[in-house]
């Protein structure tokens, strides 16, 4: 494949390059598609993706929707046969301002002004449409053969909420219609996983924008699983050592002050609320609360490690373009805890939190994850809480540790907290990108910001140091991961209905109750259809909607006999078992968390 570079030439494209140059190429098609539709649009940015491209319009009083995707495609089809060549030319900044400007394109002639002074400007054009762009790009538009429009949503312009809000049409490209229905075909695996569809299905929560947007509600079936999740873990960390605890969802400016939250983190919080000459806030994160539990005592080295436990519900503005049902909301709950320890005990106490991550990721049977060191940004000013010498030792100190653990991790700069480096454990859930789940952050600076203190043997005062982890991450996020992983069919002891009863007909009614009043009596997650439907029907309710493990069908044999007839969903075979042995079984894979 050839591609046209900016400055003229005409070359090869690397293998490395082929997608982005394909991509590139599609949003510069799918701009002038949407120019000739719409004569007003005027255009922001239109980057290559991973997974494909998008452009960034103002569309002026017009508005599109998702119906209107199928005929800029149609319009993109047109000029990709109409075998348009790509061309390329420079221009000095002035008369770049200026073509832009003539042209109505308000936004480059912006980006020109934040370009570097000595920055080299060039434009690329295909037929009648002209974008500023650095290529390269493709020779002639009949190479875009395989494409796509995707979705549309709303974007700032620059990211900058202050900004205007703009249109994004997304989109894919390919080289062979074969890698388009792959895609398309991964797309409908996506959408059948996806825990925004299954949760509306199986009624696990909701949300409404009269409530808010981001902030789900978590319905019976859903709280069920929740709870079982937050037992789960807390039962684990009983099991370490660990102290459980619960402090308020606000908290006031003064104490984010203190913790240097409000100078670096202030942009993601809800707005202060003032009340009786005091400013509070929704909470983002406990750390500042659990500093406080700990100064509020005397301590001595004695006491370390000393690890505090909570699920808290947590509040951050979120744009509403990054909200996702429960994988990330305005709220959430997370499985936080803090361990206050000496300098000494830094390297056991990372070594049990991530021993605990382990053993819970094969509970769950996750095996698709990484592990990255995320280290601080030296360049960034205003993210991080500026302190080379507290940099320097923290990092190297959770680096040796992963390092003495046998931990492999690659290293991410940027992506550190603003207070310290961190261990995060990103997983690959069944839909979309990888994300992290899991995280353990080693901390030098909230302690002394809290001026916390602990007395040593020799009986003087020291800082003790933090260790931040989330296991589960948030409840919320580990159960959307869940959803997705299982389609909605969780493993027994997890599952919010666990035995389904379905009566046959009328004349098995009654003894069909006398088995849900045996199984409830066990503390066992049943329901009864008591509903005037075949049985055939039933079971596919059953099995489709409700996702349970078990059903029990009870017809005129099972009356007469005394037993019942089990089908389990994981095998769909069905076996006859007597009520008290069923129950036994079932106990036996709840209690051991058989997946």
């Amino acid at each position: 494949m050839k591609i046209l570079y900016n400055d003229g030439n005409v070359a090869e494209c690397p293998k490395e390059l082929e997608n982005e140059v394909l991509r590139h190429s599609a949003a510069h098609i799918m701009a002038q598609a949407v120019k000739r539709l719409y004569p007003e649009a005027h255009f922001g940015y239109g980057p290559a993706t991973d997974n494909g491209f998008h452009y960034d319009m103002d569309l002026g009083d017009q508005t599109l929707s998702e119906e209107d995707l199928p005929k800029i495609e149609a319009e993109m089809k047109k000029i990709a046969k109409e075998n348009l060549p790509f061309k390329v030319f420079p221009l000095p900044r002035e008369e770049a301002v200026k073509l832009m400007q003539d042209r109505g394109e308000t936004y480059k002639a912006e980006h020109i002004a934040d370009l570097p002074e000595d920055a080299a400007i060039t434009f690329y054009q295909q037929g009648e449409y002209i974008d500023m762009c650095r290529g390269p790009h493709l020779t002639y538009t009949k190479a875009l053969k395989s494409f796509k429009l995707t979705a549309i949503s709303g974007a700032y312009w620059k990211n900058d909420q202050k900004n205007k809000m703009l249109t994004r049409i997304y989109g894919v490209a390919f080289f062979t219609k074969e890698e388009l229905e792959d895609y398309e075909r991964r797309v409908e695996e996506a959408k059948s996983r996806d825990h925004r569809r299954i949760g509306k299905q199986m009624r696990l929560f909701m949300t409404d924008d009269l409530v808010g947007k981001g902030l789900p509600m978590f319905l019976p079936k859903g709280y069920t699983v929740w709870q079982q999740l937050e037992e789960y873990i807390k039962e684990k960390e009983r099991d370490l050592g660990y102290q459980h605890v619960m402090t308020p969802c606000v908290g006031t400016v003064g104490l984010y002050e203190t913790s240097g939250h409000w100078a670096h983190y202030k942009e993601n919080m809800f707005p202060v609320m003032e009340l009786e000459d005091e400013k509070f806030v929704l909470r983002p994160m406990n750390c500042p609360h659990h500093m406080m539990i700990y100064a509020s005592q005397i301590h001595s080295y004695r006491d370390l490690p000393l690890r505090i436990g909570e699920i808290a519900h947590d509040f951050r503005y979120e744009p509403s373009g990054a909200l996702k049902g429960i994988e990330r909301g305005r709220h959430f709950c997370q499985n936080d805890a803090h361990l206050f320890v000496t300098p000494e005990q830094i390297k056991d106490e990372v070594g049990s939190v991530v021993d605990l991550i382990f053993d819970v990721y094969k509970d769950f049977g996750i095996e698709d994850y990484r592990c990255v060191l995320s280290l601080r940004d030296p360049e960034d000013k205003e993210k991080y809480h500026q302190d080379d010498a507290m940099w320097e030792h923290a990092e190297g100190a959770l680096r040796e540790v992963l390092k003495e653990l046998g931990i492999e991790f690659t290293e991410e700069i940027g992506e550190a907290a603003f207070y310290g480096p961190k261990l995060d454990v990103n997983v690959r859930p069944a839909v979309g990108p990888e994300y992290t789940l899991s995280t353990c952050q080693l901390d030098f600076c909230l302690p002394a910001k809290f001026d916390l203190k602990y007395t040593d043997r020799d009986n003087e005062e020291k800082t003790p140091v933090v260790i931040h982890r989330a296991i589960l991450g948030s409840l919320d996020r580990f159960m959307a991961y869940l959803i997705e992983a299982t389609k909605g069919a969780f493993p027994t002891w997890l599952a919010p209905v666990q035995v389904k009863i379905l009566p046959v007909s009328e004349k098995s009614m009654d003894y069909a109750k006398e088995v849900y009043r045996a199984l409830k009596a066990c503390r066992f997650r049943v329901e009864l259809d008591e509903r005037n439907e075949k049985i055939g029907y039933k079971i596919r309710s059953a099995r489709q909607d409700d996702k349970v493990p078990y059903m029990i069908i009870i017809g005129e044999k099972e009356v007469t006999e005394q037993v019942i007839s089990v089908r389990d969903r994981a095998t769909d075979q069905t076996r006859v078992y007597q009520v008290e042995d069923f129950a036994d079984k079932l106990r036996e894979e709840i209690e051991n968390h058989v997946r």
